[in-house]
């Protein structure tokens, strides 16, 4: 639903009511992944739930809607084209209407996504209790009921475990909140911040990747000593720029397991003080520019100021896949092929040398 967010606010704030359709869950070689959203007015269409499959099937669907519906899409045995995944996937998507009698907080979720505080939507898909039932829930405080007071507790406990993680999927209770994978069946979409990609160096490969990390969802800060160089004039892709020693820098940020970092500065008295404090950090991904020469003397200086071979190892050196890259724009391709790699698991290989599944469930 973040994609499409500031279009349905338009319209709900305008008060007009609109159909909004969530791919809840997924198998085998589904398009999309839980949490994609379309949203109709009209004839106007924001977002996409298949990336084209099944979308005309939707709109009909969502245009007008009243009472929620789930409904699953899969291939058409007569005609696959008709309304099926050509992909060979199956979805399940909720189509519900949306208003603001319908869905009071959504103003308030909007907010929370803007400022970075994390928010979750817990939703009734099916089972006994009240479908299309909503619960909002942020880290102190929740608001809607999904049914009985033992059920939005149990709710409650296990969406702030998920918000946490940034995780989004279906969960499965009692009536009265029993962990027991029983017939009620609530989808819990996360509003995590953005990951962040914290990219050191102002060259002009840091500005390649300061695009890239742009285009897949990052919040990129662009961070280097010289303000001769690290302005906003060089970096508009970037969220923000900092005028900071790297490792001074680092050491006030948070950082967790999604945040990326990438160490384009190839100079010692720059990344080997920047890679001490990345290499200590919880950081998903710490990635470092240079040639093999180079990457062998930053692990002698890294070694010498302490850090151990358990800590090395988790350097991505030279950074990025081996596509043969020699400018800034291939090179961030290549850090950004290895960043989907290490997300999803895959093998880094040509799709027609490999067999099975083109899309993983992830490492």
């Amino acid at each position: 639903m973040r994609d499409v967010l500031p279009e349905i606010m338009r319209w709900w704030r305008s008060g007009v009511p609109f159909g909004l359709a969530t791919v809840v869950s997924t198998f085998s070689s589904a398009p999309r992944q839980p949490g994609a959203a379309m949203a109709v007015h009209g004839d106007e269409v924001v977002g996409s739930v298949s990336g084209g499959c099944v979308e005309g099937a939707v709109f009909e669907l969502a245009t007008g809607i009243d009472t929620p519906v789930l409904q699953r899409y899969g291939v058409s045995d007569d005609d696959a084209f008709a309304v099926g995944l050509t992909c060979g996937g199956i979805i399940d998507i909720f189509v519900e209407r949306i208003s603001q009698e319908t869905f009071p907080e959504l103003a308030e979720i909007a907010a929370s996504i803007d400022a970075r505080e994390p928010v979750a939507v817990a939703t009734v898909l099916s089972g006994p209790g009240r479908v299309g039932a909503r619960r909002v829930i942020w880290p102190g405080r929740a608001s809607g009921a999904l049914g009985p007071r033992r059920l939005d507790d149990a709710v409650d406990d296990d969406v702030r475990g998920m918000l946490a993680q940034g995780l989004t999927g279906i969960r499965r209770y009692g009536a009265e909140g029993e962990r027991r994978l029983d017939d009620l069946a609530v989808f819990v979409q996360s509003f995590a911040p953005t990951p962040r990609m914290l990219v050191f160096g102002a060259i002009d490969f840091a500005a390649a990747v300061a695009r890239v990390g742009k285009f897949l969802g990052y919040h990129v800060t662009v961070c280097d000593a010289r303000p001769v160089f690290a302005t906003a004039k060089r970096f508009p892709e970037a969220d923000e720029v900092v005028v900071k020693w790297p490792h001074d820098y680092l050491a006030t940020v948070p950082v967790d397991e999604r945040t990326v970092i990438c160490v384009l500065t190839h100079d010692p008295k720059f990344d080997v003080p920047l890679l001490e404090v990345a290499l200590r950090t919880d950081a998903g991904y710490v990635g470092a520019m240079g040639s093999r020469r180079t990457h062998d003397e930053r692990l002698a200086r890294l070694r010498e100021a302490g850090l151990t071979e358990e800590e090395l190892a988790r350097l991505r050196s030279p950074i990025g896949l081996d596509l043969g890259a020699r400018t800034p724009e291939e090179t961030a391709v290549a850090i950004a092929a290895e960043l989907i790699q290490l997300r999803w698991g895959g093998s880094g290989r040509p799709l027609t040398d490999t067999e099975g599944r083109i899309h993983h469930e992830g490492p």
